[in-house]
């Protein structure tokens, strides 16, 4: 478990968006368009960061509308056909004068490697490839697609408020 005092100082969370806010399957019609499945109550963890001050975006190796699509729902931004993680969130740290340190990353698979060690907090999704785990500090009780994003949010907001004295 991740200590509440490392939780409450989070000020940034980067989440990958294949395999953390789905369940890394992919639907494709006829036509080629592709769709996901995402767990709803992850935007309400998210708007309850976005209250309390911690920022969030998804970061994807992919191009994809789906991604962009889900994350204006979310009103979060997201960055896309990003090859390197690590240097992306480490830009966005500079953007936001946010320590690496008070940084999370949520990822689920080996490319997500580098990005895990650019950061203070490394969290894996419950159902992440088993060669992330020695990067990580924590993996999550959920698996990707299935409230991983919320369980994250829900145990910072906890911290914070904590923190706050609420």
């Amino acid at each position: 478990m991740i200590s509440h005092d490392l939780l409450a100082s989070i000020q940034l969370i980067a989440f990958d968006f294949d395999g953390v806010f789905t369940d890394n399957t992919v639907y494709v019609s006829q036509d080629g368009i592709e769709s996901v499945r995402c767990w709803r109550s992850d935007g309400l963890g998210l708007s309850r960061l976005r209250g309390i001050g911690v920022h969030a975006f998804i970061i994807s190796t992919e191009a994809n509308p789906v991604v962009t699509a889900r994350a204006n729902k979310l009103k979060i931004p997201c960055k896309q056909a990003i090859e390197d993680k690590a240097a992306a969130i480490l830009q966005t740290c500079k953007e936001f004068s946010i320590e690496p340190a008070r940084t999370m990353f949520v990822g689920n698979d080996i490319n997500d490697i580098p990005a895990f060690n650019a950061v203070g907090v490394p969290v894996a999704v419950a159902d992440a490839h088993p060669e992330t785990y020695p990067h990580v500090l924590y993996r999550t009780t959920k698996p990707g697609g299935f409230g991983a994003v919320r369980e994250i949010c829900d145990l910072i907001f906890s911290a914070k408020q904590g923190a706050n004295g609420f």
